[in-house]
């Protein structure tokens, strides 16, 4: 993905005054779509309060592939990745309405065990998170606190494939019972990761989680998330455009709260449907 060119258009140093149009407002399907969808949401609208954030959004994510969410700051796209996993649920005075269907079930109906949703739906924050404790402690959290192990041996194993998953494991094989923050700031967000994985989730969020690294680390996250795309469905949100390039088989473009256009990512960068995705890659504005 790395040789993808931005769209034609010209930049312009002048932003122009954004207007969502009503046909903006329905996004348009990704030009490839075979696989089945994993992840539905269906005339989605959310709330914090009484002041609306997202509008009538509905997309499909497809199994085992990498959708990157993009747009500009504060136009929901990292609220959206939370209403896939009910993370929203924390913050007061919040409302959904619509549907998010994981695996044809309704994440919001009556009776959803939230513990059980996010043990499938794990996700990955911006910064990188690692508990006061030894690096096997860290990736053997979530498997403790559920008890999804029955022996020391069962439980290691678990520790040593993720961190496998994760890219991890041969640097850090030999000091397991040192402290997690003695590691890099890159390393620790793949143990992070790794953390995220051992409970074996089939859906992966993950919120801006290069922003904070440098160039190397980034590239070795980026290829975590290339290869993870085989065992799950993953959702990046990045305010890198070329990083979603780089990663992402569909690309979903966000603004004012509304999801504008979805599209295969080598089409959305260099032929995009929509005036404003258009504008938005070619730097216009955002």
């Amino acid at each position: 993905m790395s040789g993808v060119v931005m769209a034609k258009a010209k930049v312009q140093t002048a932003a122009p005054k954004i207007e969502v149009r009503e046909r903006d407002q329905m996004p348009a399907k990704p030009d490839s779509d075979s696989k089945k969808a994993k992840v539905a949401v269906r005339d989605l609208n959310f709330y914090y309060g009484r002041s609306q954030a997202l509008h009538n959004i509905s997309v499909e994510i497809p199994e085992r592939i990498v959708m990157a969410f993009i747009g500009p700051s504060g136009c929901g796209k990292s609220t959206f990745l939370r209403t896939l996993n009910r993370m929203n649920d924390v913050i007061p005075a919040t409302r959904v309405e619509g549907q998010v269907l994981i695996d044809d079930r309704d994440i919001y109906a009556a009776g959803t065990d939230v513990v059980d949703l996010r043990r499938k739906v794990g996700m990955v924050f911006q910064k990188s998170n690692p508990f006061p404790k030894s690096i096997f402690d860290n990736v053997a959290y979530g498997l403790r606190i559920n008890r999804l192990t029955k022996s020391n041996g069962e439980l290691a194993g678990r520790v040593e494939e993720a961190l496998k998953d994760a890219a991890l494991w041969n640097e850090v094989k030999d000091r397991l019972k040192t402290s997690a923050l003695s590691l890099s700031g890159g390393q620790q967000q793949r143990l992070c990761i790794a953390r995220a994985l051992a409970i074996r989730p089939e859906v992966l969020l993950m919120d801006e989680p290069a922003s904070a690294l440098d160039p190397i680390a980034t590239s070795k996250i980026e290829e975590l998330v290339f290869s993870l795309k085989k065992q799950y469905t993953i959702v990046i949100v990045t305010h890198n455009m070329q990083q979603a390039a780089r990663v992402s088989d569909t690309t979903a473009f966000f603004l004012l709260g509304k999801l504008i256009e979805v599209n295969a990512t080598e089409k959305m960068f260099t032929a995009p449907n929509e005036k404003l995705t258009e504008d938005y890659i070619t730097g216009r504005f955002g």
